[in-house]
């Protein structure tokens, strides 16, 4: 008796213009308006200078990963980013851009606030 294998090809995804190609609604940091006056704002100032800190923050979890693929760094990702205040942070700079680059924005503040979320239970977890 003859037997056939059906092995998995390679998937490609379509792209139709706009269609597949990059992440819906976010467009170009060049095409993006700001509002110079509401980005020279407290606030965004303040939004903006945290992100330099959650920066440097995962530069040295990383850091910390690197030298200890074990180490516990659950508690510098609840101290250094507090779920509410990051998404205060990143909604006041969002706050300088006009309404078409928000609706981008905002899915990638979105994306940020999971990967957190998902960091912090990943972290938790047991090898």
């Amino acid at each position: 008796a003859a037997s056939l294998t059906l092995l998995p090809g390679q998937a490609n995804a379509a792209k139709y213009g706009g269609f597949g190609a990059g992440s819906p609604e976010v467009i170009d940091p060049k095409d993006a308006i700001i509002d110079e006056e509401i980005l020279k704002s407290s606030s965004v100032q303040k939004g903006i200078a945290a992100v330099r800190g959650y920066k440097q923050s995962v530069a040295d979890m990383k850091a910390t990963l690197s030298a200890d693929t074990q180490a516990d760094i659950g508690p510098k990702i609840r101290k250094d980013f507090d779920f509410s205040v990051v998404r205060s942070d990143l909604n006041a700079i969002n706050e300088a851009l006009d309404e078409d680059t928000q609706r981008g924005t905002d899915r990638i503040v979105r994306a940020i606030l999971q990967d957190i979320t998902e960091l912090e239970i990943a972290q938790k977890q047991k090898p």
